[in-house]
C-alpha cells in the first residue's frame, strides 16, 4: 500500500472525489479538507461551501483538553485565490478563511488510497489521542442503485494514548449553500440523528433548489442548527468560543434567513473512551438536487412577433435519484442503516484489485480512473440511464452527449455496471440514429430531441457497433441484441449508402475513402489502418450478430467485404513498419470532391477545399499522413478484448506496436515542440498522438493534437502491447502517466483531457482483461483466460454481468473464486493447460478436455462463496 500513500509536497493537489455514479460528488483534499462541492447537477472544481469541515475535542473531567480542526497543514502558495470571487477574497489577500487554516489544526498527516477508500492519518504531538478519517461512498460491482447515492460516507476514530479516560466529541460543520431562505434543523429518525439544511426561498422544481444533511448515528453528542449570526468575523469566532466550552455543543435557532451570506450548523458525536481504547463515529453527508436543466444547448422556440429566439421551457428532468428517494434526509437515514454493508462490500471490490498479482502502476491505473464514475461528468437520467460528458469545465460540463468516440475507449462500466453501460446502447441508436443509418455522436438532452446536424463519425459509429457486440457477448442476451439490431445493421450499411454525403466506403470494397470525422476532430480523406480498422471490426462483428439472428445472406455480405478490406489494410496501408494513411497531401482535388455549400466545420465555418487547404504551403492540413499514429490498430484492442479475433494481422500489429513503442514514446516531454494543450512537460514522459520517424514526411500541419499525450490514447497502446507480450514497454507508457499524476504535480484522481475527470482515461479499467487474458461469450456461457504474463500465483480479477470472481493460478491448479453472483460455465478455454486430471466444485465434476478447452457436460453452476478448481497434471 505504500505505493498509494501521499503527503507533503505529494498531497498537494489531491481532490478525491466521494459520492454516487451521476449523483454529483465533494471531495477531500490531502489534507483532508472538503472541496470540490458539485452536488448540484454541475462541476465547481476548487468550491469550499463556507466552513464545511471536521472537527476533534478532547475533554477530561469537564475541561477542553485540545480541540483542533481535522485538516493537515494548509499547502503553499499563500498570496491568495486566482480568480477568487469578491475584492477580498481573491489574489493579494492570503488565503480563504474558509480553509481554516487559521484554526488549530494537525501537524502533520499521511493521505492513503486507492480510490474507492480514503483514509488520512493526523498528527500533532498536543492532542492526546492518534486521529484518522476513512471516506468513501459505496462502489459496488454489480450494484448500480447503491453505487449511486448522492452521499458520502464517513468513520472518524481517535485511539486514546493518554493515561487517563477522555472523551472525544466529533463535529461534523457545513455551510447552508443556499443565497436566501435558509432553513437549518436538527431532527432524529430511530438510531439517526440528523442536522438538515434547506430553502424555503426555492420551489422544489427550480434548478437551483436544493438540500444537504449531515447524519450520525451515534447516540450522544448536541448539535447547532446556526452558527452565530453577526458581521465580520462573528460566525467562526462564536463556533471557536462554543467548541472551547465542556461538554454536548449548545443547540442555536434562528428564522429562515431573507439575506445572502452564511447559515452554518454542526453535529456532534460523543465518546468517553478508557486509556488505550479506539472509539469511532459514522457520519454521512448527503445532498438531493432534484432538477437537471439543460443549460449548455437550450431548444429554441419562436415566441415573438420580431422572431426572437427563447429558450424552450421544457429543458430540464429528474435526477434518477430523486426518483428514489424524497430529500437529502432519506438518503442519509439509509445510508446510515447500511453503512457497515456498503463498507465491507466497497472494501472487498477495493482488496481483489489491490491483492491482484499486477504492477503496482496497473493497479494505481485502474483504481485511480474509476474516480471519474463519481465524478459529475456523468449523470443518471430519470429512468436511471447513464449519460456522460467527455469531462469536466470548472464550473460547467465539457463537450456534451456521451460522446461515442470518446465513450469508445472506456472499458470499465461494461464490466462493473453492465446495466447502465447496455442504457448507453440503448439511447444511442434510439434517438441518435437518423433515417438514412447516420449517427450523431452526441445525445442530445432532454431525451426526445432531436440529433445534432454535424456529420457522422467514423470512430463512434463503428464502435457503436463494436461495443453492442461486447455487451451482447457478456450479457448473453440475445432479445435484447434483436431490439437493436436494426440500428446496428443501419449503421454499419450507412458506410456505402447513396445518402452518405462523406462516401465512406462508396465503391464498397471494405476501405474507407471518403471524408471521415472522427475524435481528433477533424477529418481524414482516403485510406487509413485507424478508421478503417474500426469499419472492419463493425463488419466481422455484425457478420456473427447477423448470423445469429439468422440473417445469414447479411453475414456473408459483411464478411466478404471484410476480407477484401483487411487485404487492402495488410498490404497497402502497411509501410514495413507500421499502418500508415495514404493520401496525396498535395492533390487540392481531394477536398474539392466534398465541396457543398451547407458542411460544417469543426474549427470553422467554411467551404472544406479551403478550411483543410494550406494555401501558404499548398497542402492539406489536417492529416497523419506517413505519421506513426497511436490509435493505428486500435480496433484490434477492441477485438482482443472482446472475442472479435484478427482484423489486423497479428505479425504486422506487433511491429506496428513496436513503432509506437519507439517514435511516439517520448522520455523527455521538454524537448519536443508542443503547439497544443500541455499534458505532459519538461522532464515528464509520454506517447505522443503522433509521431513521424525520421525519412518520413511530415505535414506543415498534421492532424489536431498530434503532439500531446492524451491518457486513455496511452493506455489503450499501452494495453495492447501487454496482450501481445510487450509487457515491459507496455507498462513503461502506464507508469509514465501515472507519475505525471503524483500529487505534487497533478490529481491523483482527476486524469485531464478535455478538462477535469475526462471519461477516456477509463481505458485504464483494460488493464484487468488484458493481464488477465479475459474473453467471455456468454451466449455459449463460455468463458477464456490466458494471461500474456504468466507466472506462479498469479491472480486478477474477473467482472461479468452475472458475477465476478477472482482467477487464480499456480503449476498445481487453477481456481476459480466467485465472489459475488452466480456465474454459468458450459466451457473454460485455458491454452496454457496441457492436462487436467479433476474439477470440483463441493463435489467432482464431469469435464472433458480438448486442446486447452474443458467442456462441463451438464453447466457449472458457481455461486458467490463457491470456487471451481482445476486440478492440473
Amino acid at each position: 500500500m505504500s505505493g498509494f500513500e501521499y503527503r507533503g509536497d505529494r498531497a498537494r493537489h489531491i481532490s478525491f472525489p466521494l459520492g454516487g455514479i451521476g449523483a454529483g460528488s465533494v471531495g477531500i483534499d490531502g489534507q483532508g479538507r472538503f472541496k470540490d462541492f458539485e452536488m448540484g447537477n454541475k462541476p465547481s472544481k476548487n468550491s469550499r461551501n463556507g466552513f464545511t469541515h471536521f472537527l476533534i475535542r478532547a475533554e477530561r473531567e469537564g475541561r477542553v483538553l485540545d480541540a483542533r480542526v481535522v485538516n493537515g497543514p494548509l499547502q503553499p502558495h499563500f498570496m491568495g485565490d486566482e480568480g477568487g470571487k469578491g475584492n477580498y477574497a481573491n489574489y493579494g489577500f492570503g488565503p480563504s478563511r474558509h480553509t481554516l487554516a487559521g484554526v488549530p489544526h494537525f501537524d502533520d498527516c499521511t493521505f492513503a488510497g486507492p480510490f474507492p477508500i480514503a483514509r488520512i492519518g493526523f498528527e500533532h504531538s498536543a492532542f492526546p489521542g492518534n486521529v484518522a478519517l476513512t471516506a468513501f461512498s459505496p462502489f459496488i460491482p454489480l450494484d448500480d442503485y447503491n453505487s449511486s447515492l448522492p452521499a458520502a460516507f464517513f468513520e472518524i476514530e481517535a485511539t486514546n494514548t493518554a493515561d487517563e479516560a477522555l472523551t472525544y466529541s466529533f463535529m461534523l460543520s457545513v455551510n447552508n449553500p443556499h443565497e436566501q431562505g435558509r432553513i437549518n434543523a436538527l431532527n432524529k429518525r430511530g438510531k439517526a440523528r440528523l442536522l438538515i439544511l434547506g430553502t424555503n426561498a426555492l420551489d422544489a422544481s427550480d434548478p437551483l433548489y436544493g438540500q444537504m444533511c449531515a447524519a450520525t448515528d451515534a447516540a450522544l453528542g448536541g448539535g447547532q442548527s446556526y452558527w452565530y449570526r453577526g458581521r465580520w468575523f462573528d460566525n467562526l469566532s462564536m463556533f471557536w468560543k462554543d467548541v472551547q466550552t465542556p461538554g454536548a455543543i449548545k443547540n442555536r435557532e434562528y428564522p429562515p434567513s431573507a439575506k445572502s451570506g452564511e447559515d452554518i450548523g454542526t453535529l456532534e458525536a460523543r465518546f468517553d473512551c478508557a486509556p488505550g481504547q479506539t472509539v469511532k463515529a459514522r457520519f454521512v453527508l448527503s445532498w438531493y438536487y432534484p432538477t437537471c436543466v439543460n443549460d449548455w444547448n437550450p431548444l429554441k422556440q419562436k415566441c415573438c412577433e420580431d422572431g426572437c429566439d427563447c429558450a424552450s421551457p421544457d429543458m430540464s428532468w429528474t435526477n434518477w435519484y430523486a426518483t428514489q428517494f424524497r430529500g437529502a434526509d432519506e438518503v442519509a437515514v439509509y445510508a446510515l442503516s447500511n453503512f457497515t454493508d456498503f463498507y465491507e462490500k466497497t472494501l472487498a471490490f477495493r482488496d481483489v484489485l489491490t491483492s491482484a498479482t499486477l504492477p503496482e502502476a496497473a493497479v494505481d491505473a485502474v483504481t485511480a480512473t474509476l474516480s471519474v464514475l463519481k465524478s459529475p461528468t456523468c449523470l443518471r437520467l430519470t429512468d436511471g440511464s447513464f449519460y456522460g460528458w467527455e469531462g469536466c469545465h470548472a464550473n460547467a460540463g465539457c463537450c456534451e452527449g456521451s460522446c461515442t468516440h470518446v465513450w469508445n475507449y472506456a472499458y470499465a462500466m461494461c464490466y462493473l455496471f453492465p446495466s447502465l453501460e447496455r442504457s448507453m446502447r440503448d439511447l444511442d441508436y434510439r434517438y441518435n440514429l437518423k433515417p438514412d443509418g447516420g449517427m450523431g455522436f452526441r445525445l442530445q438532452l432532454p431525451i426526445g430531441r432531436e440529433p445534432t446536424k454535424f456529420r457522422p463519425c467514423c470512430d463512434g459509429q463503428f464502435g457503436g457497433v463494436l461495443k453492442t457486440y461486447r455487451e451482447w457477448k457478456l450479457s448473453g442476451d440475445t432479445a435484447w441484441l434483436k431490439k437493436l439490431w436494426p440500428g446496428v445493421k443501419a449503421s454499419i450499411e450507412y458506410a456505402w449508402s447513396k445518402d452518405n454525403p462523406d462516401r465512406w466506403d462508396a465503391d464498397k470494397d471494405g476501405v474507407l475513402e471518403g471524408r471521415q470525422h472522427h475524435t481528433l476532430d477533424m477529418e481524414l480523406f482516403g485510406p487509413n489502418a485507424w478508421l478503417t480498422g474500426f469499419y472492419l471490426g463493425a463488419l466481422k462483428a455484425g457478420a456473427e450478430m447477423a448470423d445469429a439472428l439468422g440473417e445469414n445472406e447479411t453475414a456473408s455480405e459483411y464478411r466478404a467485404l471484410f476480407q477484401s478490406g483487411k487485404k487492402t489494410l495488410d498490404t497497402e496501408l502497411f509501410n514495413g513498419e507500421y499502418y500508415q494513411q495514404n493520401v496525396d497531401l498535395n492533390n487540392r482535388d481531394i477536398l474539392r470532391a466534398f465541396s457543398t455549400p451547407d458542411q460544417a466545420i469543426i474549427g470553422g465555418d467554411g467551404d472544406v477545399a479551403d478550411a483543410y487547404w494550406n494555401e501558404e504551403v499548398g497542402e492539406m492540413k489536417y492529416q497523419i499522413g506517413e505519421g506513426c499514429g497511436i490509435d493505428q490498430v486500435l480496433a484490434q484492442w477492441h477485438a482482443n478484448l472482446i472475442g472479435l479475433g484478427e482484423i489486423f494481422d497479428r505479425e504486422k500489429t506487433k511491429a506496428a506496436l513496436a513503432a509506437i513503442h519507439k517514435h511516439n514514446f517520448i522520455r523527455r516531454m521538454g524537448e519536443r515542440f508542443n503547439p497544443c494543450r500541455l499534458y505532459c512537460i519538461q522532464d515528464e514522459s509520454g506517447a505522443l498522438i503522433c509521431a513521424y520517424p525520421d525519412g518520413r514526411k511530415r505535414p506543415v500541419i498534421s492532424a489536431p493534437y498530434a503532439e500531446e499525450t492524451m491518457h486513455g490514447f496511452e493506455y489503450q497502446a499501452a494495453i495492447h502491447m501487454i496482450q501481445e507480450g510487450m509487457t515491459e514497454q507496455g507498462m513503461e507508457i502506464v507508469k509514465a502517466v501515472r507519475d505525471r499524476y503524483d500529487g505534487e504535480r497533478r490529481n491523483p484522481w482527476n486524469e485531464i483531457e478535455c478538462g477535469s475527470n475526462y471519461a477516456r482515461s477509463l481505458a485504464a479499467f483494460a488493464l484487468i482483461p488484458a493481464f488477465c487474458g479475459f474473453i467471455a461469450d456468454m451466449t455459449k456461457n463460455e468463458l477464456t483466460f490466458n494471461p500474456p504474463a504468466l507466472k506462479e500465483g498469479f491472480a486478477c480479477p474477473f467482472f461479468l454481468p452475472q458475477g465476478w470472481g477472482v482467477f487464480a493460478y499456480s503449476t498445481e491448479k487453477v481456481v476459480l473464486d466467485v465472489r459475488a453472483g452466480t456465474l454459468p460455465v458450459d466451457a473454460l478455454n485455458l491454452p496454457f493447460v496441457l492436462a487436467v486430471t479433476g474439477v470440483k466444485k463441493n463435489t467432482e465434476l464431469a469435464f472433458t478436455v480438448n486442446n486447452g478447452r474443458i467442456a462441463f457436460p451438464n453447466t457449472a453452476v458457481i455461486k458467490a462463496g463457491e470456487k471451481l478448481t482445476l486440478a492440473l497434471g
